[in-house]
């Protein structure tokens, strides 16, 4: 222990080194980079240059004392940044992990995140925004990262001026805008790999007038799905080895038959495929230099298929991308969104901006909840067959924010604000779990879970003042008054009632639950959730010559409470952040290095999970984990640009990554937990106080370079490597063992790319995971008839290849 502290101190003390920021390349060929001549000039020609909204004003990133990550749209293109996910290895302390049955990416920023926060009930602990509005969900936050100008990603509590959920820290995305003045341009880019991957995007601003534009992009993305479905053939026993299990299990000889190959996929969409589409309508209006009005809609459908969670060792004979399969994966996602911003120049000093944006996001399922572990040994023993589904889920939300700031040269730079978000959100998810193979008329168990209405009010209220005391000392102080109230009106989980006069079949999604059919209401979840908080920063920052930046800050988060299922409800979570940080910038602007310390103290961390209840039925439940639990960690950023050199080094060090107190932690994904004590509420649960957080490996460091080589007809050969390095980490708070652990790995992509002389057309060739390596981003386990566990896991991509080709106009 005196060991990991030394070294947090020694790391604390690099923290006051020079440190900096993951500033992407800035070369000329970006996916929203122009033609010269018809492009509008970049804004951005050197690293320091950059400027960020992270304190909802642009200010320079190397003069803003806050732990942000810029990321540019060139780097966007080249590490082909497609979904959230695809973000962690360019930020550090960042990790996504892949959910299988509800199909979403739950995130986690130093250590802190949830990842059951994918359903109705569960909030992110790093929020997502998308032009300033907030986003509840990240799967609709914005499709295919379409047209982006850039992505600033916020570490550490972003409560003061982002507000809800943003505890550990917040992602905001900024899309493309119109342009008045450019004229006519886009860009357009097509692609193909292996997996018959097939994509396109395209891009194009429309000077409508002198004082109106428009801006239209669109993108489509499939490909196959990494996971091969197994032949049943040679993996199921012989007939006579079924009757005997059969008969050995109770049953009824004359009701015996073989079990039918056919119940197993063989066929069609496979899981882990993609298949989605976007597109984007902006405007913005200017009618004089006072005000201005961006109006966006956006449209993105999700027909692919979830991701399959994978046994880690594989049946003997069978490849390790394949599964037995008896549920076919489904997957139909729309999330319509319309974003508004204006802003009105009141005077010279100060300004008012109003930003708004609705989003209405319905989704379908299916998905193989057994991961064909098991194979049974006959048509109603040996295994359970489950499949999750969504029969129907709806998330309607909207926001507000008006908030009034300062501009210009400032003694006292200043902001205040208001906001009200609202969600309305309703679910049908059911989950038939059969013995042996679905149609064994024998039910294991089955439920389904029926919220017909949760809705969530929140109103906050902000503030926040930096004092320019001298040239160089600025005081910064913010307030925030948040209040949240949330509703489960009707809610209701039904639980199978082992009735034998019913017939034993797994429920349709046509069919509503009763006790005719043959359930009983196992949960009643009308509740009403309402507390209020409020969350501060204190800040103090000093340039170090003309080139450096040193600060220090104490700030507090706040995620709020809620209702869960049997309509209990749970706490609050509360974070102080400790943090100090520098940001140096080197060689007239072509080096920049970023650190930050921190040391987070949460009280009353949440923790959620599906369970089982002492009577056999299921549900979701959330604890609040007692006493302290801490992260302690460095992040360092070093970007490095010249003419034909472009380098980028990602490094985070969490040394410490401490649970607090719970001893009664249960999870339906880890079969074989102990017994739980009568009081805990659960069947099976484990002591898990004092543990590791997952998702929080010790060394994490990302490496990205590339070189411009120049040829005779004035083009340019560009090849590029990426590369990251992550140490061990738990994929749960259980830390069951290997199986329960991604063990260090390197994980890395190449790429070559031609640009044409004129910059008006690029060629380029990737490789990603070229080593093929297995990285594993969940982790469940299944209890066997022998007594041992068999892990599966949920995985990044297997290696894949293709080719692009992008062209200005």
């Amino acid at each position: 222990m005196k060991l990991r502290y030394s070294a947090l101190y020694v790391a604390m003390a690099f923290a006051l080194a020079p440190g900096a920021v993951f500033a992407a390349d800035q070369q000329d060929t970006s996916q929203n980079t122009q033609a010269p001549g018809t492009a509008p000039e970049k804004k951005v020609k050197q690293l320091d240059a950059i400027e960020v909204s992270a304190t909802k004003r642009e200010t320079p990133l190397q003069k803003t004392p806050v732990a942000v990550s810029a990321i540019t749209p060139d780097l966007l293109d080249k590490e082909r940044v497609m979904t959230v996910q695809d973000l962690t290895k360019l930020v550090p302390g960042l990790q996504g992990t892949a959910q299988g049955d509800h199909g979403v990416v739950t995130l986690t920023m130093r250590g802190i995140g949830n990842d059951s926060a994918k359903t109705e009930y569960a909030d992110p602990e790093v929020a997502t925004f998308v032009d300033g509005v907030y986003s509840p969900r990240a799967e609709a936050a914005s499709g295919l990262l379409l047209d982006m100008e850039g992505v600033e990603v916020l570490r550490g509590p972003q409560g003061t001026l982002w507000g809800r959920n943003s505890t550990a820290g917040a992602i905001s995305f900024q899309t493309a805008k119109p342009d008045i003045a450019a004229g006519f341009y886009g860009n357009a880019q097509i692609e193909a790999g292996n997996y018959n991957l097939t994509s396109a995007r395209a891009a194009v601003n429309l000077p409508v007038s002198s004082t109106f534009a428009l801006r239209v992009a669109v993108a489509k993305v499939q490909h196959d799905g990494y996971v091969d479905y197994q032949n049943p053939a040679g993996q199921l026993p012989s007939i006579a080895q079924q009757q005997a299990a059969y008969l050995a299990g109770g049953g009824n000889p004359a009701k015996f038959r073989p079990i039918d190959p056919s119940l197993f996929v063989q066929g069609g969409d496979k899981y882990s495929a993609q298949d989605q589409t976007a597109a984007r309508v902006s405007a913005l209006w200017q009618p004089n230099d006072a005000f201005k009005w961006n109006l966006a809609y956006e449209y993105f459908i999700d027909r692919g298929t979830l991701n399959m969670s994978l046994m880690q060792t594989p049946r003997q004979g069978q490849d390790f991308w394949s599964a037995l399969i008896d549920t076919a994966p489904y997957l139909h996602r729309n999330s319509g969104t319309v974003r508004s911003r204006m802003d009105w120049t009141i005077n010279d000093g100060m300004q008012l901006s109003y930003i708004a944006g609705y989003n209405k996001f319905s989704g379908k399922s299916q998905f193989d909840q057994d991961s064909g572990v098991q194979v049974p040994t006959s048509f109603a023993t040996g295994a359970q067959s489950q499949n999750d589904r969504t029969n129907s889920s709806n998330y309607k939300s909207y926001s507000h924010e008006f908030n009034l700031r300062s501009t210009g040269e400032q003694t006292v730079d200043w902001i205040v604000g208001a906001y009200y978000g609202y969600e309305d959100n309703n679910i049908r998810f059911d989950i038939p779990i059969m013995n042996g193979t679905m149609v064994s008329e024998s039910v294991a168990w089955q439920g389904s879970f029926i919220q017909p209405k949760e809705t969530v009010k929140s109103t906050a209220a902000f503030g926040q003042a930096t004092w320019h005391v001298s040239d160089h000392w600025r005081l910064t102080g913010g307030v925030r008054w948040s209040d949240d109230v949330k509703k489960n009106i009707d809610g209701r989980g039904w639980g199978w009632a082992y009735d034998p006069t019913v017939p034993q079949v797994p429920i349709a999604p046509s069919t509503y639950p009763s006790p005719a059919t043959g359930f009983n209401i196992s949960t009643r979840n009308d509740a009403k959730y309402s507390d209020d908080r409020v969350t501060w920063l204190v800040r103090a920052d000093t340039d170090i010559s003309s080139n450096g930046l040193l600060y220090a800050s104490v700030s507090t988060g706040y995620k709020s409470g809620g209702t869960q299922d049997a309509g209990t409800l749970y706490k609050p979570e509360k974070l102080t952040n400790y943090e100090i940080g520098t940001k140096f910038v080197f060689l007239d602007g072509k080096l920049t290095w970023n650190t930050a310390a921190y040391y987070e103290d949460f009280k009353d961390f949440q923790l959620s999970a599906p369970i089982t209840y002492p009577d056999g039925n299921r549900g979701l439940g959330f604890n609040n984990v007692k006493g302290s639990t801490k992260v302690a960690g460095l992040e360092s950023e070093l970007a490095f640009q010249q003419k034909d050199d472009r380098a980028n080094l990602v490094f985070s060090y969490i040394p410490k990554k401490t649970l607090g107190t719970l001893l009664y932690a249960g999870s339906n994904d880890y079969q074989g937990l102990p017994p739980c004590a009568p009081q805990s509420g659960i069947s099976a649960c484990m002591d898990i106080s004092g543990n590791d957080l997952p998702h929080a490996p010790t060394v994490s460091l990302t490496a990205i370079y590339e070189h411009d080589f120049h040829l005779g007809n004035g083009g340019r050969l560009t090849p590029r490597f990426s590369g990251q390095y992550q140490g061990d980490q738990w994929l749960s708070t259980f830390n069951l063992g290997d199986g329960d652990k991604q063990k260090a790995y390197f994980r890395g992509d190449l790429a070559l790319r031609y640009t044409e002389p004129q910059d008006r057309w690029w060629a380029s060739a990737y490789v990603q995971n070229f080593t093929d390596g297995r990285v594993r981003t969940s982790a469940g386990r299944f209890a066997m008839p022998d007594g041992s566990f068999q892990y599966v896991s949920q995985y990044l991509p297997p290696r894949t290849f293709g080719v692009q080709v992008g062209v200005w106009f």
